[in-house]
């Protein structure tokens, strides 16, 4: 038999560092948290020891037996006689100490009680630890054994399976879409359909919020094209219907060079560019621009645990000032960054979102996955640095056709397919907490 120990980051590197080594027979045996990540315990041709036999004695039982009945029957009695007197003498010696309790003693047993107090909560912290590690390792077993299954009895599902994972979507996107062609048998016909059903996933808006008019806030963090695309919707309403009826306005006073930025473009337009400073209202602001057809709010991309955001997207959901606001995702970002921009956004109320930095994209499957899972309209993409002329609005079919025109070139290795079907046990878990 042989045994050895793993230490990684997480669970399933862990895991992977097992399989590595030792192959997919072998077995854990220990795993606990470490300083920096967790600590396995594997072992190859590991056989669990078995139990020794156990010889009846039908003589020795029956006296155990009679023992424990007569213990039994001496402790009731012996309680019977003893439980007044010793009910009185805690009574007395509890009047007494709270006569005589000193407040050195008292000091002792509030310490103690804290001691005990913090002694639990140590206890309860290293066993949810623990219960955590064990819960991850059974996830990343279960995502093994899940997707192997898949592969044996499923292998048409299992290869589209690897095709959405090439364009990058989401596990919990890809799993309704893959229900819905289960029953196609052709592959081909089955890969079709899966496309068009992504497609009428995507929702686009019925009329261009340019046309449409009103006050426009572009919200999301910092570094995804806010104010370029502000620029680019700018100057694309003023080549449209002129410059008289349009206003720009900047609440990006933290960025070095933001705003003067947007001035510059007001002076090339010929369009009024409002500065607004964190002191001010945002309504008083607004309110002379309201005879506007067209007022466009270029945001600040502030971290979510500043306050100053939290006021900002309080400013932008006030029924004063009716604002449509769209978050602004660029397709070059991580899924869980994109997860966490729509969580801090969203409470100020979102219209849609508006995608950047196409051009720039490896991969669309995670910033089209937000857009369906959160069901937000895609207003318009960019995909270049010109403006207006890198500005498009989105056709649903296009947008799944580059992205699978993106789709990488390698297939999914296994284990990448077994943490994918690992974080589907896990979504569950995090829902029910």
């Amino acid at each position: 038999m042989q045994v050895k120990r793993f230490f990684a980051a997480d669970m399933r590197q862990a895991m992977k560092l097992v399989r590595e080594e030792l192959g997919a027979d072998a077995s854990i045996i220990g795993n606990r948290r470490v300083a920096g990540g967790v600590e396995l315990t594997a072992a190859l041709d590991y056989q669990v020891p078995a139990a020794p036999a156990r010889q009846p004695n039908p003589a020795l039982e029956t006296e155990l037996r009679k023992t424990q009945s007569k213990i039994a029957a001496a402790h009731a009695e012996l309680s019977l006689r003893v439980e007044p007197e010793v009910a009185k003498d805690l009574q007395l010696f509890a009047e007494l100490s709270e006569q005589v309790e000193s407040p050195l003693d008292a000091a002792v047993r509030a310490s103690s009680k804290a001691a005990a107090a913090a002694v639990d909560q140590n206890t309860i912290d290293a066993m949810r630890s623990e219960l955590s590690g064990l819960r991850e390792l059974i996830e990343v077993q279960l995502g093994s054994i899940a997707w192997g299954q898949m592969q044996t009895r499923r292998p048409q599902q299992a290869n589209l399976w690897r095709r959405l994972q090439r364009m990058g979507l989401p596990a919990d996107v890809a799993r309704p879409l893959l229900e819905r062609v289960g029953e196609i048998a052709e592959p081909r016909q089955a890969w079709r359909m899966l496309l068009a059903h992504m497609a009428h996933a995507i929702q686009v808006p019925k009329q261009e919020p340019l046309e449409e008019g009103g006050v426009i806030a572009l919200v999301g963090p910092a570094g995804m094209g806010k104010t370029t695309t502000i620029a680019k919707l700018a100057a694309r309403y003023v080549l449209k219907f002129g410059a008289q009826n349009i206003a720009l306005v900047s609440l990006d006073s933290y960025r070095i060079g933001a705003q003067e930025q947007l001035k510059t473009l007001g002076r090339i337009l010929n369009v009024p560019v409002t500065l607004v400073d964190p002191s001010q209202s945002l309504t008083q602001v607004i309110t002379p621009l309201m005879r506007k057809r067209v007022v466009l709010i270029d945001t600040a991309g502030l971290p979510a645990n500043d306050p100053a955001l939290r006021m900002q997207l309080e400013a932008l959901s006030s029924r004063s000032i009716n604002a449509k606001n769209y978050l602004v995702m660029a397709a070059t970002s991580q899924n869980q960054v994109l997860k966490s921009a729509y969580h801090s956004y969203k409470r100020c109320g979102l219209m849609g979102c508006i995608l950047t930095k196409l051009d720039e994209a490896a991969s669309m499957g995670e910033v089209l996955g937000l857009a369906m899972s959160q069901r937000l309209p895609v207003a318009y993409v960019t995909d270049g640095p010109r403006i207006p002329d890198d500005l498009q609005l989105p056709r649903s079919h296009q947008l799944v056709s580059r992205a699978v025109g993106l789709q990488a070139q390698e297939e999914p290795c296994e284990d990448t397919m077994a943490e994918v079907f690992a974080g589907l046990y896990q979504q569950p878990a995090r829902q029910a907490s």
